[in-house]
């Protein structure tokens, strides 16, 4: 597998140059991953990627040949390259955990090493966190709106073939059943979904001889595509094939509420009680939530989940709030602007429940360092939100590959679950969590 410590953004190396010039590159740092806005109309966003930021991070080593190249384009002098060649992270992350909600504020990740060792983890920890929290944003939405039904992932196509596997996982993090995108499902054991589509059927000679061939290969239990031309007659056809255990039928165009009502009469009808009918077609939460009286039992959701308009960026950002001082203690530190407000310090989280277990605050605290890293909730309801993920470089393995996808998937079901009951709504509103700060 490629090397990642390329995935990154210049500025980063020619700071570590200066740094290593300057003799602070060796100051201990921590940085701090959070969002100071939800998208507009978002209620409260999902962390995903975590796993994959420790991936990454197992192969952030700069190999002969990148090191040449940025010697030889004058990105950086030789005595970084020399730096960079024995580069590994050192310190320690930790953060929340994959699957959970987060709000306006939450430090969802922090990372502690030297300034020479973190500052250079900025871009690829936000660009895998940045595009899967995305993901999973807009897939718990869609998995909210459609309640007991399962949603399946199939926007391979939509997007680069890189993105399409992480844009796999997320959703699946978010509640999705399963993906159509195979490398997702080898790297992270994830299900996988699809049958055929259309060319299938316009390749043979009439649509009666494409579902024959269909059902002789894959079994009764497959799904028959019935609107390439009459849906009525498809339908017919598709039992006429399958008989009247057939799996599924899948709608792809039309108005699918009136289609999905008209389809499953007439699959009744014909005998076939257990066939269930999936739709695809440009869905998006709004439309999932305008079918659910339809008698439709699985949505397919492509393009509005792995694009920019469907999920839009949560614009997490990576920024520097506390660095050792000349006594070898961390101060505080933060860009002081109106328009980006940072606040500096080491941070813990937590979140405080009701009587209900529902949630009614983000609690971020912050004060003297030492008081942070040793805090501890005080009370039975407030919920720590921080988990280890790396000590003293070493990763914990639990959160990577299809096992941490597995605990991901759970860690969203229950913090979904302990929201507020109104934060399912797709009402534009303001975040479902306020947060607060607690001063030690």
């Amino acid at each position: 597998m490629p090397g990642t410590a390329l995935l990154t953004d210049r500025y980063e190396l020619t700071m570590l140059q200066a740094a290593l010039a300057d003799g602070t590159a060796q100051r201990r740092c921590v940085f701090e991953v959070f969002t100071r806005r939800l998208p507009p109309g978002r209620r409260y966003g999902v962390v995903a990627g975590t796993g994959r930021v420790l991936e990454a991070l197992a192969d952030f080593r700069f190999s002969d040949d990148e090191l040449a190249w940025l010697l030889d384009a004058r990105i950086v002098d030789r005595a970084t390259v020399d730096h960079l060649a024995g580069y590994r992270f050192t310190g320690s992350v930790v953060g929340y955990a994959e699957g959970e909600a987060f709000f306006p504020g939450s430090p969802v990740m922090v990372v502690e090493g030297t300034f020479a060792e973190a500052v250079l983890l900025e871009t690829v920890v936000l660009s895998i966190l940045n595009h899967d929290s995305a993901i999973a944003s807009a897939a718990s939405r869609m998995t909210s709106a459609a309640v007991d039904r399962p949603c399946l992932e199939m926007g391979a196509r939509r997007t680069h073939e890189g993105a399409a596997v992480a844009a796999a996982r997320a959703a699946v993090v978010a509640g999705f059943a399963g993906t159509s995108n195979l490398e997702a499902g080898r790297r992270y054991g994830l299900p996988t979904i699809g049958t055929a589509a259309h060319a299938f059927t316009l390749l043979h000679d009439d649509e009666p001889a494409a579902f024959r061939s269909q059902v002789a290969s894959l079994g009764t239990g497959t799904t028959l595509l019935v609107d390439t031309f009459d849906v009525a007659a498809g339908v017919r056809r598709a039992v006429e094939a399958g008989g009247t255990d057939l799996g599924a039928v899948r709608l792809d165009s039309g108005d699918l509420a009136v289609l999905a009502v008209e389809v499953r009469d007439q699959l009744d009808r014909l005998g076939a009680t257990g066939t269930r009918i999936t739709v695809t077609s440009d869905l998006d939460e709004y439309a999932i939530a305008a079918l659910a009286a339809a008698p439709v039992d699985a949505y397919g959701v492509g393009t509005s989940l792995v694009t920019g308009s469907g999920a839009p960026t949560c614009g997490m950002v990576y920024k520097l709030v506390a660095r050792e001082g000349a006594d070898g203690t961390l101060a505080p530190v933060a860009k002081a602007s109106p328009w980006k407000v940072g606040h500096g310090g080491r941070k813990a989280a937590a979140r405080r429940l009701d009587d209900e277990g529902r949630a009614v605050e983000e609690v971020v605290v912050s004060g003297p360092d030492t008081a942070v890293r040793s805090w501890r909730p005080p009370s039975g309801d407030l919920r720590p939100l921080h988990v280890p993920l790396v000590t003293a470089g070493e990763t914990d393995d639990r959160w990577t590959g299809a096992g941490g996808v597995a605990l991901a998937v759970e860690r969203h079901r229950t913090s979904r679950a302990e929201l507020p009951r109104g934060a399912r709504r797709l009402s534009a509103d303001e975040a479902a969590v306020p947060t607060v700060t607690l001063s030690l």
